[in-house]
């Protein structure tokens, strides 16, 4: 396992949970992490990766109310942590939504397949959440091994 670096770098943001806010995430994100000398690649698949779990929390966490969408984002050895949380209504099952195509989208606008996206393109996927409480993302991408960790 690795560890964060002391004193590493690190970025906070929050912002509220609208939609046209998703492309400032992953702006903000791709610029704080292009300080590692990602690949264009990996830069890609960290900015698909934030965009996924913002929009998740966009779309599904405060459903009929207004909320905030915090992000950090660390500096670790050999690459970065990004936390997305939210204070929204939380996942029941966090195995069952992690199942490609799962979806609780009732007018089948949603393909279920966001948490499926997200470790695909990261080294690294943590989801946690707790009823009326919440959800917390850690996304990891070590930077310099594409291929494979």
């Amino acid at each position: 396992m690795r560890k964060e670096k002391r004193g590493g770098n690190r970025m906070r943001l929050s912002l509220p949970a609208l939609s046209v806010n998703e492309g400032v995430a992953r702006a903000a994100v791709a610029a704080f992490c292009a300080q590692c000398d990602p690949s264009a690649t990996e830069l890609a698949d960290i900015k698909c990766a934030v965009s996924e779990a913002v929009t998740n929390c966009i779309v599904h966490a405060y459903r009929e109310r207004r909320g905030e969408i915090s992000i950090t984002v660390r500096l670790i050895e050999g690459g970065v942590r990004i936390a997305i949380r939210d204070r929204g209504c939380g996942i029941p099952d966090v195995r069952l939504a992690r199942e490609p195509l799962f979806t609780t989208d009732a007018a089948g606008e949603r393909s279920g397949m966001g948490f499926t996206v997200m470790e695909s393109f990261m080294d690294r996927l943590s989801v946690r959440s707790k009823r009326g409480k919440g959800t917390l993302v850690i996304l990891t991408k070590y930077i310099g091994r594409e291929g494979g960790v």
